[in-house]
């Protein structure tokens, strides 16, 4: 059996890539979340509910302070903006954070023998940032066949970005036709104590406008409902 190990944020995108890879595909994942100086810990939790429930081989759960290095209001002390239009690269990029954690990820997958890497990328409803275009994941992939063990001796990781050229609305009917259940996920950028989303975030904003066009409505409850 093929075995990947998935990105998993516990958001919309990567929740459906991982039920991708485990309910179309068939393979055995290991699921890794990164606990990286973020603003809340519900994303993580979120992770920690959908490996669950698809039934990944381990969650794993991998600690690094890009709180140490800042530049985003993700990670720092800026306003998340809310209902505004971007130009160009938002506060919201966290710098390098796909790098980051696609190399990480490589080294797990070296340790636990997988062929595959899954990322819930995507370049149509997303925010601008430039670690989730193609040819990123494809420089990745080279860099990591050049890299690693496995890669050298002549096994390198492949990099699935299923999502990646789909709109939000077709991710999400994709992760609904595979029984994935959104109300275990979380998107939100700046989301209340309690987790409510605040509904007015890029991430919110893109998540409500794709279940509004497939005449659905989203099962996260938002302050406006």
């Amino acid at each position: 059996m093929t075995t990947a190990v998935v990105l998993l944020s516990g958001g919309l995108d990567s929740s459906t890539a991982l039920a991708w890879a485990i309910r179309r595909q068939g393979w055995c994942c290991h699921s890794i979340a990164f606990d990286y100086g973020q603003r809340h810990r519900h994303e993580l939790a979120a992770s920690r509910r959908v490996a669950e429930a698809l039934g990944v081989a381990r969650h794993h759960v991998i600690r690094v302070d890009l709180a140490a290095i800042g530049g985003s209001a993700l990670t720092d002390e800026f306003d998340v903006p809310k209902d505004a239009e971007n130009n160009g690269i938002p506060i919201t990029y966290v710098p390098a954070r796909n790098l980051v954690f696609l190399s990480l990820a490589a080294a797990l997958a070296e340790t636990v023998a997988a062929e595959r890497l899954v990322i819930g990328a995507n370049i149509v409803d997303y925010s601008g940032y430039p670690d989730c275009r193609p040819e990123f994941l494809e420089a990745f992939r080279r860099a990591a066949e050049l890299g690693t063990k496995r890669g050298v001796e002549g096994h390198p990781l492949a990099i699935d970005a299923p999502l990646i050229r789909m709109s939000k609305a077709e991710i999400i009917r994709l992760g609904l036709d595979l029984g994935l259940d959104y109300a275990l996920t979380h998107s939100c950028y700046d989301p209340a104590p309690d987790g409510r989303p605040c509904g007015h975030c890029d991430s919110c904003r893109f998540r409500r406008q794709g279940f509004a066009e497939l005449g659905l409505a989203d099962p996260l409850p938002y302050p406006d409902d």
